[in-house]
């Protein structure tokens, strides 16, 4: 994304930056735009989704037990609105320390819910450090290289980046609970080509595999060499990190239910527009989601409502 459409974007979110800051206060390091706002343009359609990046979680202006929950099961997820004259400005933001959220990019994390998706475009709306948009630059290659890396032994020896990253993508989602169509991966690469063409070419010489670029007539292509037994242990691998990634993705949603306003019914509004299902939130899950809210995810899974 271009300085100058970041910089549109950071003015028109300016009351959301303001109210962030009264709820964190200086421990903010940084602010990342990403997701289907930043995609559409339109920061008034739909929910904002930001990464709020802290120095550290202790003056942050969380409570005891959100910040060692942030710690032990990273991002905490919250909801925030915001008068923007006569519409309004909703936003979930993650927080996490800026420490953390660079050392959990890198191949040494198992999980790939940071590394895999922030390999998509993101808009710097706010930072302390002038340096800081360069090292944006360098930890997105590094998320890139993670996810390529890993993904490699599971894509053909050769092929279209674009390709390529589909496959890399929809790998990572599939680690996730989504409530998103299939495709979504394709659609993401379908949007920007160009970004992911730039980011491979940014990020190949991380990669600890032997690839190669070549550029032609239809587009950026691609040759790895990969073993026949290291395809075999990244299938392997991958099957695992699906089952770990969805186990975490449903202890964070019970950990958003006490930290995101309204996040029973914001879950209810999602899975019912990706999946034209209506969704009806029991009132006893309302009154103990701890105690009975296992249950009702069980039954929404099992409906196909996410996967």
């Amino acid at each position: 994304m271009s300085s100058s459409a970041s910089a549109d974007l950071a003015q028109t979110l300016m009351p959301l930056r303001a109210a962030l800051k009264r709820r964190h206060g200086e421990r903010i390091a940084a602010i990342l735009l990403y997701g289907s706002c930043l995609r559409s343009g339109d920061v008034h359609d739909g929910l904002v989704d930001l990464y709020v990046l802290l120095d550290r979680y202790r003056g942050a202006g969380l409570p005891w037990w959100q910040a060692l929950a942030n710690r032990l099961l990273p991002p905490n997820v919250y909801y925030l609105e915001v008068a923007d004259g006569e519409r309004m400005l909703r936003c979930k933001y993650a927080t996490i320390t800026r420490a953390e959220f660079t050392r959990r990019l890198g191949p040494g994390s198992f999980e790939s819910y940071f590394w895999g998706r922030f390999c998509q475009p993101v808009a710097l709306l706010e930072t302390r450090d002038a340096q800081f948009a360069e090292t944006l630059a360098g930890l997105q290659a590094r998320a890139a290289a993670t996810l390529l890396g890993k993904a490699l032994p599971l894509a053909p020896a050769c092929g279209s980046v674009a390709a390529l990253w589909q496959v890399a993508l929809a790998a990572s989602y599939a680690t996730e609970l989504r409530a998103e169509a299939g495709s979504r991966a394709q659609d993401l690469v379908a949007w920007r080509r160009d970004f992911y063409e730039d980011l491979t070419r940014r990020c190949t010489g991380l990669i600890p595999r032997k690839l190669a670029l070549h550029d032609t007539t239809r587009g950026l292509h691609y040759t790895a060499e990969v073993p026949t037994g290291v395809r075999r242990r990244a299938r392997l691998a991958w099957r695992l990190r699906a089952m770990h990634g969805k186990l975490r993705a449903l202890l964070r949603l019970i950990k958003a239910l006490f930290t995101f306003a309204g996040g029973l019914d914001y879950l209810a509004w999602k899975l019912a527009r990706h999946s034209g299902q209506q969704v009806m939130i029991p009132d006893r899950v309302r009154r103990r989601p701890l105690l009975y809210g296992w249950a009702f995810f069980w039954r929404l899974y099992r409906r196909g409502l996410f996967k």
